[in-house]
């Protein structure tokens, strides 16, 4: 399904159209291109192979895999040098000899581990589950452990995030359409090129699993996650209007249906308000946040979703001109961070690059222009003195 090119021309394809090799299933956009690529193009030297792989989907799937694996391991190499993989205790995994990987929020030497033993941990964590006949929800709580870490609790992230994507695509891609681990591990792997800003390939992902769920006629609340994701990928894609449409439907249903408390809402929340900020309604994207944040209890300000939108609300009231009320936002949202997700997490790092810029940006605006007393420009009742960086 991700296979949605052309092998020889690399034209677009539908989920339908065109022709497919009869052997291996790869795609091509008619038989001209079928023949020209097997007498040009080197398909018939690769057709046995593919096939014996499990098919062009699993073929591709496969070396996908092998690639993002490559990338990760190189890009926390410096990280992991010295460690071993806490799951089989080695430095080199013993049959594919990958080197380790650390992309979590676990913190001093725990969290080195191989993408292979991650993926091998949650294959038989799923397998389990079916064999036992657990209900849905025990699985999906199980496929959760292609995306989270064992140790720490905490989404992974980056190329390490995008190679258990993969992972978790080739170990399902061969079963039937209409099974929903299937459409799960579509998910895991768009969310997964998303994240390491393959928007392109990741809508490709999302909007497969999407029309297969229309297909099969899934209910409204299981479509609308598939939906927000569509939507990310519009946003980052320059689809903006179209990314807005989808958000704003999907938080008014939700708001209504689950309820503030509920994950999918304050995810329908948090990216409704970043579409609303980055088309300039800035109001309306300050009472969503206010909104969601007002009705949780102080303890529940802390899950990573919340997180997420403490900063989307003192990124409104920076760019609404409130510098004061955005540091104090920055400055909370820091600690936070530094406490729940670590110092050397993604969103960790942000919130104190805008900090740093919202300081800076508070620094110059109380600087009294040249020769003018700066007595007049000292800080009112409660404010601190602008901090020059």
């Amino acid at each position: 399904m991700i296979l949605t090119q052309c092998a020889a021309c690399a034209a677009p394809l539908g989920r339908s159209l065109g022709k497919k090799c009869g052997r291996c299933s790869t795609r091509y956009c008619g038989p001209e291109c079928q023949k020209q690529h097997w007498e040009a193009g080197g398909h018939d030297r690769r057709c046995k192979p593919i096939k014996k792989a499990g098919g062009a989907e699993q073929y591709n799937a496969n070396k996908r895999y092998a690639e993002a694996v490559s990338v990760a391991v190189e890009e926390c190499a410096d990280d992991t040098k010295g460690q071993t993989c806490y799951i089989c205790t080695q430095a080199l995994h013993w049959k594919t000899k990958e080197g380790l990987v650390r992309g979590c929020s676990c913190r001093g030497t725990a969290g080195f581990v191989h993408v292979s033993c991650l993926a091998e941990q949650a294959k038989i964590l799923v397998a389990e589950a079916e064999e036992n006949n657990l209900d849905r929800q025990a699985i999906a709580s199980r496929l959760d452990r292609w995306r989270v870490c064992g140790l720490c609790k905490q989404e992974f992230h980056g190329v390490v995030f995008c190679a258990l994507g993969w992972a978790c695509w080739k170990t399902y891609c061969g079963r039937s359409e209409n099974d929903w681990i299937r459409g799960a591990s579509m998910t895991a792997l768009g969310t997964g090129l998303y994240m390491t800003f393959s928007y392109a390939d990741a809508l490709t992902a999302f909007e497969g699993d999407l029309a297969m769920m229309q297909r099969i006629r899934a209910p409204e609340f299981m479509m609308q996650s598939q939906k927000t994701n569509v939507a990310n990928c519009y946003d980052y894609l320059g689809r903006k209007d179209e990314a807005l449409v989808i958000r704003r439907e999907i938080y008014a249903w939700r708001r209504i249906n689950l309820g503030f408390s509920n994950d999918l809402t304050q995810t329908a929340a948090l990216n409704v308000s970043h579409s609303l900020i980055e088309s300039g309604r800035i109001p309306e994207a300050k009472s969503i946040c206010y909104e969601v944040i007002g009705a949780l209890p102080p303890n529940a300000l802390t899950s990573f979703n919340m997180l997420r939108l403490r900063q989307k609300l003192a990124w409104a009231e920076f760019d609404d001109g409130n510098l004061r009320e955005a540091q104090a936002m920055y400055e909370d949202l820091e600690r936070s961070t530094l406490r729940v997700l670590g110092p050397a997490h993604p969103l960790t790092q942000g919130v104190k690059t805008y900090l740093k810029v919202t300081r800076s940006r508070r620094a110059a605006a109380t600087l009294p222009a040249f020769g003018q007393n700066s007595d007049s420009d000292a800080p009112g009742p409660g404010e601190d003195r602008p901090r020059r960086e």
